[in-house]
């Protein structure tokens, strides 16, 4: 059996990169929608699990039929076992502050990530020094994360936990930096990113499950509706969002990739305003906007990281 064609790789992002980048970041931006709603049927951190073990079967499919290199005796099984333990507390984290807070609250935190990994490139990659343009965009972000936080107590529409929410959202940000450093400068960085979503589902999977044993019930109100909107998680996002990212990463520049990394707080903002009604406070607003700018400046020459 012959493997795929390799793509042609290409000088710039054209019509269809660009497409295709907005139809990752639009399934990115909705993710936590989909999250908000499901959490109605089933307690967040056993749903949590359960995504992280249903996505095993697709993805390892995906790698094997585009015959990655899946091997644990390369050097990448501490920090992929080390990332996987990582991951199971980001997202034991994010699913939590979703309960707690709105998806437009923990869209701004969670996604101001590129920011904390640049700050933390500054002192643990060679090359990748802060820069004016970086400082700029870190201290942009950081002013509209506490723009956010400052506006907990103006409306009482995001609920009496927001604040431990938006905390939980911004300790999720701070877990997925970890694991992109970890991919960076440790052995894990000669994995391929098949195998390096393969560590942290599988490692994940089995210890958010044990963990929503103290979280129970397991399952709340449960409906085929909700029941679908977790397959479109697991097949729609986990997985196919996963392997268009690392196919337009393949074709298109990484550099011009990263300009578009501000449009997923942007739009996980939108769904939850139209989808779940959330109100569109101008603190939140000025919050977007100013971390928006900050992942902007950041990435103008930040690398994408793959994994």
């Amino acid at each position: 059996m012959n493997s795929p064609a390799a793509p042609l790789r290409k000088s710039r992002i054209d019509a269809n990169g660009a497409m295709l980048l907005l139809l990752v970041s639009v399934l990115l931006g909705m993710n936590q929608v989909m999250v908000k709603l499901v959490n109605a049927g089933m307690n967040p951190v056993f749903q949590a699990g359960m995504r992280s073990a249903f996505a095993i079967l697709p993805v390892l499919g995906w790698a094997l039929w585009q015959r990655r290199k899946l091997s644990v005796s390369d050097g990448s099984l501490l920090p992929g076992l080390f990332c996987g333990v990582v991951f199971s507390l980001e997202f034991f984290l994010l699913f939590q502050a979703i309960e707690f807070t709105t998806v437009a609250r923990s869209s701004v935190m969670l996604y101001t990530m590129p920011v904390w990994l640049a700050a933390a490139a500054h002192f643990l990659i060679p090359g990748e020094r802060m820069t004016r343009n970086r400082a700029l965009g870190l201290a942009c972000a950081i002013s509209g994360v506490a723009v956010a936080l400052l506006g907990n107590g103006k409306d009482a529409r995001v609920g009496e936990f927001a604040l431990a929410g938006d905390l939980m959202a911004i300790g999720a940000a701070l877990c997925w930096t970890a694991i992109a450093l970890a991919a960076r400068i440790t052995r894990l960085s000669k994995s391929s990113p098949e195998m390096q979503l393969l560590y942290q589902i599988v490692v994940s999977a089995p210890i958010l499950l044990a963990v929503s044993v103290f979280y129970a019930p397991a399952f709340r109100e449960m409906t085929p509706l909700l029941w679908g909107l977790f397959g479109f998680q697991v097949l729609g996002i986990v997985t196919f969002s996963f392997m268009l990212w690392f196919w337009i990463l393949k074709v298109y520049p990484a550099s011009d990739m990263a300009s578009f990394a501000f449009l997923t707080p942007l739009f996980g903002v939108l769904f939850g305003w139209l989808i779940l009604g959330e109100p569109l406070t101008l603190n939140i607003i000025i919050a977007l906007i100013m971390v928006a700018a900050g992942i902007w400046l950041v990435n103008r020459r930040l690398r994408v990281l793959a994994g």
